[in-house]
């Protein structure tokens, strides 16, 4: 979660490599630097949801082998 945020809040405002640049030079750039924000929250987030799934697996077949047999 720490990272989402992070990202995000670095993500946001005018970058350092936009400096110099005016009007629709200046728009892109900040506007690209938008979508690169949002493709690196979203592969975080994807990762998380990936070790999520792994570990309730990991769980469940767990839970399922150590389970006690019918009488």
């Amino acid at each position: 979660m720490i990272w989402v945020i992070t990202g995000i809040a670095t993500g946001s405002g005018s970058s350092e490599g936009c400096e110099g640049l005016t009007g629709d030079s200046l728009k892109l750039c900040e506007d690209a630097g938008d979508v690169g924000t949002t493709i690196g929250v979203g592969i975080v987030v994807g990762f998380w949801v990936a070790v999520d799934v792994i570990l309730a697996l990991t769980y469940l077949i767990y839970r399922l082998a150590s389970r006690q047999p019918r009488p």
